[in-house]
């Protein structure tokens, strides 16, 4: 009996060397979602779940490499980007993903949950500018919609008013995820640029480190239209599977953290 032939997915991410976001994260949800996993890696991190003591950027044109080599033997269905860094980077990423023609799922790494900034302020302009226009979706959490809205974004009650405004002034569908918002009652919202809107609500989980849920739900989006699945059903299946995993997470020295696959 012949082997069915396995979709490719691409991470353009960072490696985050406690593995529980970045490249790391995003090859176990590849993996736990029926995808093969392949990457181009922006930059090296040094950190753990107490904090993050360095961080090294690859030159962009090796991530440029990266990403071309594994364009010529996997063709990969679809690919996310995460932790770009430095403007030189996302300029690399943004001409790949032009002339590539690949569905590419935005995940716009400026603040992380902890509050640590993942990006340079010289390349946020260059997110706006050259990398969301491109994208099949884009996946910020309340702090980075901040910075693209322009003032604080609430979420909650105002998430999908919120949602709209950002898929409209960018012309590309927006997942607006709610975690960081207050109270245990989540709203996450997918706006298209027409005004269309669906809805996903979850329940906080006291004493869970959330570490890489970013990561983990823009995975599993991009692994699901390597399936060949629409936005809508990607979106939900993937909300679903990281819902799965952060309800049902597994201990770590100490950490209860996300589980992947069974």
């Amino acid at each position: 009996m012949t082997a069915a032939e396995l979709p490719t997915a691409l991470s353009i991410a960072g490696s985050d060397s406690g593995a529980g976001a970045g490249i790391q994260a995003d090859l176990l949800t590849f993996a736990a979602n029926g995808v093969f996993g392949t990457t181009a890696i922006t930059c090296l991190t040094a950190q753990n779940p107490q904090g993050v003591s360095g961080v090294l950027p690859v030159p962009p044109a090796f991530v440029l490499e990266q990403c071309q080599q594994v364009v010529q033997h996997f063709h990969p269905r679809a690919l996310k980007t995460g932790m770009l860094l430095e403007a030189g980077i996302v300029e690399a990423v943004a001409g790949f993903i032009a002339t590539a023609g690949i569905p590419a799922v935005v995940d716009p790494v400026m603040v992380a949950t902890s509050g640590a900034t993942l990006l340079a302020p010289a390349a946020v302009e260059s997110v706006k500018k050259r990398l969301i226009p491109l994208a099949a979706l884009v996946t910020p959490n309340l702090d980075e919609a901040s910075i693209l809205l322009g003032r604080k974004a609430l979420g909650g009650p105002q998430a999908e008013a919120e949602a709209k405004e950002l898929a409209k002034a960018y012309g590309v569908p927006f997942l607006l995820k709610g975690g960081h918002a207050e109270g245990d009652d989540l709203l996450d919202v997918l706006a298209w640029p027409d005004g269309r809107t669906l809805t996903l609500t979850a329940r906080r989980a006291p004493g869970v480190d959330t570490h890489g849920s970013g990561c983990t739900l823009s995975a599993a989006i991009t692994a699901q239209i390597a399936l060949g699945k629409g936005l809508a059903e990607s979106v939900q299946s993937a909300h679903a599977y990281l819902q799965d995993g952060i309800h049902n997470s597994i201990k770590v020295s100490g950490l209860k953290v996300i589980r992947h696959g069974g």
